[in-house]
C-alpha cells in the first residue's frame, strides 16, 4: 500500500508491514498510553509518524468508501 505523505513523498509498505499494524492496532486501543510508540514498535521500519500517517490514511479510505467516492470493483449482479 502506498500514500502520500503530508511532504508529497511516497512510503510504501509491505504486507507484513500491514498486518503487523492491523494486529498492534487491535492490540493498543484508542486509550493505550504510548499507542503510537508502541505500535511502531511493533511495525519493523515505520516511525512513530509514518504510523500514525498511515493509520490517517487508512481512516480517509474508509471515509471515501463510506460516502461513495471509491467505486466497487466488481459487479455482483452478474
Amino acid at each position: 500500500m502506498e500514500h502520500n505523505s503530508a511532504n508529497g513523498s511516497r512510503s510504501s509498505w509491505t504486507q507484513e508491514q500491514d498486518k503487523a499494524f492491523e494486529s498492534a492496532l487491535n492490540k493498543y486501543e484508542k486509550d493505550t498510553p504510548d499507542r503510537w510508540h508502541n505500535i511502531a514498535k511493533e511495525v519493523r521500519g515505520k516511525s512513530v509518524e509514518e504510523v500514525k500517517r498511515h493509520y490517517q490514511d487508512l481512516l480517509d479510505d474508509v471515509n471515501n468508501i463510506e460516502l461513495g467516492r471509491v467505486p466497487f470493483p466488481y459487479n455482483w449482479a452478474n
